[in-house]
């Protein structure tokens, strides 16, 4: 069967719902996948980008916690789809069909829709999370689990031994088939022969339906289950044999491709900083796959002499990503990601930060390795990021240092 075949014949699920808590306070009033990243996205935005890309225009996004702003988002964003041709984008809900109680896992999500599969009746389903940092063709993915005939085929990254002890990780044969699955262990395995390195599921996530409704109603019999596809549903099927790997890697090279899973502030910071670097790992500029992100109606950036008592001073920005709107008035800005609408005033100067829609940042105040959350005013002289001990009495600061200014706090008492 052709690729372009198994893509029409997939329904998408998008597990949106994440509380992200160690993401607070970016979390403190929309979920995960809501979180601005890289001055002009959502994270969501780069999942639900490489369904477009990837030919797939049927997809459920599954919500819970804080959703308001992650449905907006995709009201404003997304509504690109040909509904009288069969596409479409739905935000579903917890909606209480098989019980009265939330979403209790990533399967049990799944589960408390599973009416949609016997209504639909697709062919496939794949299985994405909406808080992932990463460029993919799906098809590919569905064409290696048409090949190989098993239940259920995940994509596997490769990541540094550090820190892989959050991940779920894998084990394969010669064949790419699962032979061994530990969910966040505690002395992850690496691979063989590479001991720096682990091999990581994604939580990218291919059934053949009629396989994936065996499975989770098999699953909700289980009194010992979490209900969760990483903890239960995998281990289940890697003990019968059936779970296949696709090697997320580059076809010519064989090197590992860019996945971020943005799961704590630092690598949140990471990940951004990731995009203003000389060479950076992940591309927003390739014409040939596109991220999509929703524009508002603002004038582009620009950058002009800052009137000051002196004459005038230059606004400079240097190895940075600059959103529309944003204003840099006689400002220094270097290292950074700027938001929409931004303004930086005369004398100040912001480095190695991101500042995300609204922020502005007053005349000789100076910001460094920080995130400052929308609608904040840094007020004149105020600096942030060079004294952490006096930063945590007002703000959170990250295990590696990063401060965190929530979202509208008012910082005019303290500056």
């Amino acid at each position: 069967m052709s690729v372009r075949q198994l893509v029409r014949d997939t329904l998408t699920l998008i597990l949106a719902g994440g509380q992200g808590e160690r993401l607070y306070p970016l979390t403190r009033d929309r979920s995960k996948p809501a979180v601005p990243f890289g001055s002009a996205y959502r994270i969501i935005d780069f999942t639900l980008s490489n369904c477009i890309n990837s030919g797939l225009r049927q997809i459920y996004v599954l919500t819970q916690y804080k959703s308001f702003s992650l449905d907006k988002h995709l009201q404003r964003g997304w509504n690109i789809f040909s509904y009288e041709s069969g596409e479409f984008l739905y935000r579903i809900p917890p909606q209480h069909r098989v019980g009265q109680k939330w979403y209790q896992g990533t399967a049990d999500a799944v589960y408390q829709n599973i009416y949609l599969l016997e209504r639909r009746r697709p062919a496939h389903v794949l299985i994405l999370s909406g808080d992932h940092i990463y460029r993919m063709d799906y098809g590919e993915l569905l064409r290696c689990h048409s090949e190989h005939g098993g239940c259920m085929t995940l994509s596997a990254a490769v990541v540094p031994r550090a820190g892989a002890d959050q991940f779920g990780i894998l084990e394969v044969d010669e064949s790419w088939r699962v032979v061994g699955f530990e969910e966040k262990p505690s002395e992850p395995k690496t691979i063989p022969g590479d001991p720096e390195h682990c091999l990581v599921n994604m939580g990218v996530y291919i059934f053949d339906t009629e396989n994936l409704v065996r499975e989770l109603s098999q699953d909700v019999k289980r009194t010992d289950s979490r209900h969760d596809f990483g903890r239960d549903i995998i281990p289940t099927l890697v003990d019968c044999g059936e779970v296949y790997a696709y090697p997320f890697r580059d076809e010519e090279s064989g090197e590992s491709l860019y996945w971020r899973d943005i799961g704590t502030l630092d690598s949140f910071y990471e990940a951004n900083m990731d995009l203003v670097s000389r060479q950076p790992g992940f591309d927003l500029y390739d014409p040939t796959w596109l991220f999509r992100a929703w524009q508002p109606p603002v004038p582009p950036c620009k950058s002009v002499h800052g009137f000051t008592e002196d004459g005038t001073l230059p606004g400079i920005v240097e190895d940075s990503i600059v959103g529309v709107g944003a204003v840099i008035s006689g400002g220094r800005v270097e290292r950074s990601l700027l938001g929409r609408g931004v303004r930086v005033n005369s004398y100040s100067r912001v480095t190695d930060s991101i500042l995300m829609d609204n922020v502005e940042i007053g005349r000789y105040a100076k910001v460094q390795r920080c995130i400052i959350d929308k609608s904040v005013v840094v007020p004149e002289g105020m600096e942030i990021g060079f004294d952490l001990e006096k930063d945590r009495r007002l703000f959170n600061v990250s295990a590696e240092g990063i401060v965190v200014v929530p979202k509208d706090m008012d910082l005019t008492e303290h500056g």
